[in-house]
């Protein structure tokens, strides 16, 4: 099967012609592989959902839909892309019959939940937004859903009201677990959830497993954050103006502010020997810096600044030691076929050995990780004591205590 079907689309095209066409090109790409997801995506008309966007738009497998911003122009809410959605509703492995809540709430989304579960199952959305959970009702209504529950509310405390769920969908980009998302499930219940750990979010199905969760799955996602009780903001430290900046998800390390003058000492570079294709895919590097360096961190550079030069200048991996720093880094090394390298940059009085230090877990990540399975991600509750976790790396947060274990 291809990895991607070419499709006629024009500007005259029916709603359903576009419904049909996205669907099509979802099971050729693999985003949908069970026959629920398929009729789902077959049968809930999108445009219904978002009458201020073009039908292309809400058709287009790859396009989100902005429904509302804040008063810096920050996105707070959208209807999520169809690919998106697709993986996500095929990660959580709804089945007939299941009770259903929905933290995030854009309408669409809960109606092809409905779809799947059928009657005899219950669905639940819940926003924190009432002009979000006003839209959904609206479009829920008109499009013949209104047995969907529509409540007002903060995601961190689940609903109670409609508890126990066998399925628990977050549709916002999460930073904690908080313990009503895990009291609320069934006995044999899973979540899904875009879980940020150290500034990486992965989509996770965990399952629960007494007072902890396991993961069974993890793909690649992003979405607006949560706002509410789970709001969680990064700490931001400038470097050289506004330049540069390290965006941390947990504290930043103690003396960071010496950091302020690292830029200006001389780059060390370190190269790994490690190669990438122009296409290939290597998201899971990140994810393995972020589970192995101390003081990592996100690095985001100006389009126009020369004091550093990152693999990616919105958000590059990085790591500090309080007083240095160094980032991942490519270089190209052939034309046909077009090949770069991983490395490492460092600056400051630690630059060098910081350098060193990354472009070997990038070795580590090619013999041992590049080519196997994604880490297991366990969840206990916060408090839960060291010699009860799993290995790996350990993300405290407020509520949770969560592992990153790769084999």
């Amino acid at each position: 099967m291809p990895d991607t079907v070419e499709t006629d689309v024009t500007s005259t095209d029916t709603p359903e012609q576009l419904r049909s066409a996205m669907t099509d090109r979802l099971l050729a790409e693999g985003k949908i592989t069970s026959g629920a997801v398929e009729h789902a995506f077959r049968t809930v008309p999108r445009e219904i959902f978002v009458p201020e966007a073009p039908a292309q738009q809400a058709y287009d497998v790859d396009d989100v839909v902005i429904t509302k911003r804040n008063e810096h122009g920050v996105a707070i809410s959208s209807v999520s892309a169809p690919r998106i959605q697709a993986f996500m509703l095929e990660q959580a492995d709804l089945k007939p019959g299941h009770h259903v809540l929905e933290i995030g709430s854009s309408g669409t989304n809960a109606a092809m939940i409905a779809e799947i579960v059928g009657p005899d199952g219950e669905v639940t959305t819940l926003d924190i937004d009432q002009d979000v959970t006003d839209r959904a009702t609206r479009g829920l209504t008109a499009t013949g859903y209104d047995r969907v529950n529509v409540v007002l509310g903060d995601g961190e405390h689940g609903c109670p009201d409609h508890a126990p769920f066998d399925r628990i969908l977050v549709t916002v980009g999460a930073w904690d677990i908080p313990p009503a998302w895990v009291n609320q499930l069934t006995e044999h219940g899973t979540i899904t959830v875009p879980l940020r750990m150290r500034g990486v979010s992965r989509s996770i199905t965990m399952r629960r497993e007494g007072d902890h969760l396991v993961s069974v799955s993890a793909e690649m996602a992003g979405f607006v954050r949560m706002q509410g009780e789970g709001e969680h903001q990064e700490q931001l430290l400038l470097l050289h103006g506004e330049e540069v900046g390290l965006r941390f998800d947990e504290e930043p390390p103690t003396g960071a502010e010496l950091l302020t003058g690292a830029l200006d000492t001389e780059r060390a570079e370190e190269w790994s020997a490690v190669t990438v294709g122009q296409t290939e895919p290597f998201d899971s590097l990140h994810l393995w810096l972020a589970s192995a360096l101390p003081g990592f961190c996100m690095l985001s550079a100006t389009a126009e600044t020369t004091l550093v030069a990152p693999q990616n200048r919105v958000a590059c991996p990085a790591f500090t030691d309080g007083s240095s720093l160094a980032y991942l880094a490519l270089r190209k090394v052939s034309d046909e076929p077009k090949t770069f390298e991983f490395g490492a940059r460092g600056h400051g009085p630690e630059g060098a050995k910081l350098a060193a230090e990354l472009a070997e877990q990038v070795r580590v990540w090619d013999r041992s990780h590049r080519s196997g399975p994604a880490p297991t991600f366990t969840v206990y509750p916060a408090g839960t004591p060291d010699d009860l976790l799993g290995e790996g790396r350990v993300i405290d947060k407020r509520h949770a205590r969560i592992t990153i274990s790769w084999s």
